[in-house]
């Protein structure tokens, strides 16, 4: 992939409302240990509002939205990016016709919330788990942790 390119971890749209996370780049390219980090961005779009949230994402957060993949593709509601310091999304699986309602809270910056169904489409989950792949793929981590605060390049 390119330098430069960008790559939607998450697309979800059904012509009413859609939500995207989209992945931009590393946030401090060849500085450690945010080296790792990447800035990305929230849209969503609905008939009522749409909206656009900048926000980073740590290496934890990718590994937390693959568990919430697998939450999701278990039939349960998961919500991603929880931590009360970044926008949180909720996923609340209604059981039907494989609609979701999406709920992207903005608690630290804007105060602001939205919530929204999206209708999810066949093969939604193994499509996120290959966006996921991609983003890896595109930006893999080239930082370790040594020891608590301590970091250096991967090798």
């Amino acid at each position: 992939m390119a330098e430069g390119s960008k790559v939607d971890l998450i697309r979800l749209a059904d012509g009413e409302s859609s939500l995207w996370v989209q992945v931009l780049g590393r946030h401090m390219p060849g500085i450690l240990p945010e080296h790792d980090f990447l800035d990305a961005e929230i849209v969503v779009t609905s008939g009522f509002a749409q909206g656009r949230l900048d926000v980073c994402l740590a290496p934890d957060d990718l590994d937390n939205w693959a568990q919430v993949l697998g939450t999701l593709t278990a039939g349960r509601d998961a919500a991603w990016m929880d931590d009360e310091c970044s926008p949180a999304i909720r996923f609340e699986l209604s059981g039907q016709n494989d609609v979701a309602v999406v709920v992207v809270e903005d608690m630290v910056g804007s105060r602001t919330s939205v919530r929204f169904r999206v209708r999810l489409p066949d093969g939604w989950a193994h499509d996120h788990s290959e966006r996921l792949r991609q983003v890896r793929s595109a930006w893999p981590q080239q930082v370790v942790e040594t020891s608590p605060g301590a970091y250096e390049w991967r090798r």
